[in-house]
């Protein structure tokens, strides 16, 4: 298997330039990934650093080990999986406790993944909502395209963001996850 394929196209893009064969790649993310089972699917998490994640994706085969010393190398993974644990025994928690380092997004779609994150859990806000509210009303495509360039999913939940006819759009997981975990956060969904 091509362990490059493993990650979504986002994540392959941050991996450093002298990491280049399968068992490189292997021994890189050994060291800073865990893969999560929640009861809608295998979701990979990437500690940027010891206090903070960079990427947040679901994934068919995650084949990379649960080594033991990532918790106290990363222990940032640790406290993200006590929240993943909490939010899918449906508990909630504020977004903001989720220490983010994400350091490829544009200046645009920060301002994008910002608005995401103050949405509360169980409502949702359209497209053109958030590009109201980040002060570019015309900008509702560009939105859209941030929304799907978003690295850490359920953490900037975009999947609480939907068209505004109320239809649920695009999800990068899926459609059926995204309502999934709409209706895990209590959000009524109409159409």
């Amino acid at each position: 298997m091509n362990l490059f394929q493993t990650f979504p196209e986002c994540i392959r893009k941050t991996v450093p330039i002298n990491v280049k064969s399968d068992e490189s790649l292997r021994d890189y993310f050994n060291h800073r990934v865990i893969s999560y089972e929640s009861p809608i699917g295998c979701i990979g998490i990437v500690a940027a650093d010891r206090d903070n994640i960079s990427h947040l994706f679901f994934t068919q085969n995650f084949t990379f080990d649960q080594l033991p010393d990532l918790q106290v190398q990363y222990p940032v993974l640790t406290h993200v999986r006590k929240l993943l644990d909490r939010y899918f025994a449906g508990g909630s928690f504020d977004t903001a406790e989720v220490p983010i380092r994400v350091d490829c997004g544009t200046h645009f779609q920060n301002e994008v993944w910002n608005a995401i994150r103050q949405i509360p859990r169980g409502e949702v806000r359209s497209y053109k909502c958030i590009a109201e509210q980040i002060g570019k009303p015309k900008a509702v495509r560009a939105v859209g395209s941030a929304v799907g360039a978003n690295l850490v999913s359920i953490f900037i939940p975009c999947h609480r963001v939907i068209r505004s006819d109320g239809t649920l759009g695009g999800y990068g997981g899926g459609i059926e996850r995204k309502r999934q975990l709409l209706t895990l956060e209590g959000y009524q969904i109409v159409k």
